[in-house]
């Protein structure tokens, strides 16, 4: 019971800003019809890949982008100064925008509070894709690793491994010994999870105490009954994910198949490796609830009627804007599977013979 207990409701590896419900930008959320999720994906991720991959209107990052409730691109500017000289700045675009008609609403925001139409700063200090992408391919030969465990030995000091191909065997033969079969979506969300969550560093540390290369948490990592010496090992990290990813599926797939059941092979196969990101990201009871019947599963329901309208992505990113500022899922949430989806791209893009 008490591992049950911690893999549900400790399952929350990556800090997620609970907005609060009277939020006045919330109030665009709920207003926004759910057929504008249709090509939300795509918009969304143009904008975030701009942020990760310091492309287009984020080749110089001292900026910031306007986006709309359909993730389209509306403006950018150059950062005039500091944060408050910045925020000014957005606000005064955000009301030339609304005065040209180009959004139907406006709400003014502050250093604590999301305004209207939403934003992002190119500038993420605490991101570097391409970095973090030399690191997993061992592009430098510092970058490059070996170990053992349980019985599994990847690599030798005399000839190390890239850390994907150390990642690789661990998730195959674990998830093989425990009779979990590894999709190819699977595979590259994992990938592309390393990058997001950690930067591919072994030595990762968060405020919400996850650790390490996966972001586990202490409770976690001690509920796969490994000893505190090993929570930073890279293949017992490994191990322990595949053991998370296993316990989500058990407990999500149910969920799925009475909710979007009806989808065909290719599209379900999408969109449940997206919801088991997701589930990663956020815990999985918050999936459950999002596939419920509940209030908070009313986006589900109303998606899955109309489901053909919408790409597996769509699907996936409209279940959770609209329950935005419920059950503790904010902005973060929403970029959580796009980022994952754009560094596994990356990944596959760099050396294709690491995805399946």
């Amino acid at each position: 019971m008490r591992r049950c207990l911690l893999l549900l409701c400790l399952f929350c590896l990556s800090p997620l800003r609970a907005e609060t419900s009277t939020a006045p930008w919330l109030q665009v959320v709920r207003d926004t019809p759910y057929v504008f999720s249709s090509g939300f994906y795509d918009n969304l991720s143009t904008l975030r890949r701009w942020v990760l991959l310091g492309e287009s209107y984020c080749t110089q990052p001292q900026r910031h982008l306007l986006f709309d409730q359909r993730g389209r691109f509306l403006a950018w500017f150059d950062n005039p100064g500091d944060s408050a000289a910045n925020q000014i700045e957005l606000n005064a675009v955000r009301e030339q925008l609304y005065r040209d008609g180009d959004v139907h609403r406006l709400i003014e925001g502050s250093a604590g509070e999301t305004g209207y139409p939403f934003a992002l700063r190119c500038d993420q200090p605490h991101v570097d894709l391409p970095a973090a992408l030399d690191r997993l391919l061992g592009a430098k030969a510092d970058d490059r690793v070996w170990g053992t465990w349980d019985g599994i030995t990847a690599g030798s000091p005399e000839a190390p491994w890239s850390l994907a191909a150390v990642v690789i065997e661990v998730l195959h033969t674990q998830a093989q010994r425990r009779g979990y079969p590894v999709t190819p979506a699977m595979q590259r969300a994992f990938l592309g999870q390393i990058l997001i969550e950690s930067g591919a560093r072994k030595r990762s540390f968060s405020a919400a105490q996850a650790i390490g290369l996966l972001q586990l948490r202490p409770e976690v990592l001690a509920d796969c009954e490994l000893a505190e010496r090993f929570y930073l090992h890279r293949m017992a990290q490994v191990d322990c994910a595949v053991r998370l990813y296993q316990q989500n599926d058990r407990n999500l797939r149910p969920a799925f198949e009475r909710r979007f059941g009806d989808l065909p092979d290719d599209k379900a196969e999408r969109l449940y490796s997206l919801l088991l990101v997701q589930a990663y990201h956020g815990g999985i009871g918050r999936m459950l609830d999002l596939l419920g019947d509940g209030e908070v599963g009313r986006a589900g329901r109303e998606l899955a009627a109309e489901a053909q309208r919408y790409s597996a992505e769509d699907l996936a990113l409209g279940l959770v804007f609209h329950n935005m500022g419920r059950i503790g899922l904010g902005l973060e949430s929403l970029y959580y599977n796009v980022d994952v989806v754009i560094a596994a791209d990356a990944v596959c893009d760099a050396e294709p013979e690491v995805c399946l």
